[in-house]
C-alpha cells in the first residue's frame, strides 16, 4: 500500500500571484496567469529559496534568524474560504493579493485543515507537498486596512482556521489558471497520544 493516496478531492486554480518584493511593512501580491516553480519555490517569488531565516512560528525550536529549510514557498488558499473571510469582514470579497497568496483553489471542502504532508498535485504532475495551516498574520490586516479603511482589523479574527496552507514544491514545473489540482494524503490514522 503506497505512503499516500490519492483522493477523488479535486480543486481548480482560479487565482495565482507572487510577491516580488518586500519594501514596506504590509504584504500585497500581484495577479499572474502562470508560475514557474523550481525547487525553490515560485521563480521570482520573495518566497522563494531553498532555506529561509526562522521567524516567529517556530521560536519554540529555534532562535529568531536561524537558517532553516524553507517549507513556506508557497502560500495557498481556498476561494470557498476567502468567501467566508470576506462576510465577517463585511466585505463583498477579499483580494488574494492582500494575502500575498501564490494559489487560491476552488473545490476541495475544509482546505485549511488537510493534513500535513499531503500533496497537492497537477494533471501534468507539479506537486506541492503542504508544510502545515497558515496562521492568520498583522501584516495581512494592516494591508486590507490600507485598502479597505475600517476592515484590517477584524482580519485575525475572521481568518482563524481559514487562513489555507503554506506549503514546498516537491516535483517542479508550471501551473496555470484553471489548472486541476488532485488531492494526495498520508495513508495513516490521526495521532493519538
Amino acid at each position: 500500500m503506497p505512503q499516500l493516496v490519492k483522493t477523488e478531492h479535486t480543486g481548480r486554480i482560479v487565482w495565482m500571484g507572487r510577491v516580488p518584493h518586500r519594501d514596506r511593512a504590509e504584504i500585497a501580491g500581484q495577479p499572474v496567469t502562470t508560475m514557474d516553480l523550481d525547487f525553490s519555490g515560485a521563480v521570482g517569488e520573495v518566497h522563494a529559496g531553498l532555506t529561509r531565516p526562522s521567524c516567529v512560528r517556530v521560536t519554540t525550536q529555534y532562535p529568531k534568524g536561524t537558517e532553516i529549510r524553507n517549507v513556506r514557498q508557497v502560500s495557498i488558499v481556498s476561494a470557498e474560504e476567502l468567501a467566508l473571510i470576506a462576510d465577517d469582514l463585511g466585505l463583498e470579497q477579499v483580494d488574494p493579493a492582500w494575502l500575498g497568496a501564490s494559489l487560491v483553489i476552488e473545490g476541495i471542502a475544509d482546505f485549511s485543515h488537510i493534513p500535513p504532508s499531503a500533496r497537492l498535485q497537477s494533471q501534468d504532475g507539479t506537486t506541492l507537498t503542504v508544510d502545515m495551516q497558515n496562521a492568520p498574520c498583522t501584516l495581512v490586516a494592516k494591508t486590507i486596512e490600507e485598502a479597505r479603511p475600517g476592515h484590517g482589523k477584524g482580519f485575525k479574527a475572521a481568518a482563524k482556521g481559514r487562513r489555507g496552507v503554506t506549503a514546498w514544491v516537491e516535483r517542479p514545473g508550471r501551473l496555470a489558471m484553471g489548472d486541476v489540482i488532485t488531492l494526495h494524503v498520508p495513508n495513516q490514522r490521526a495521532w493519538r497520544p
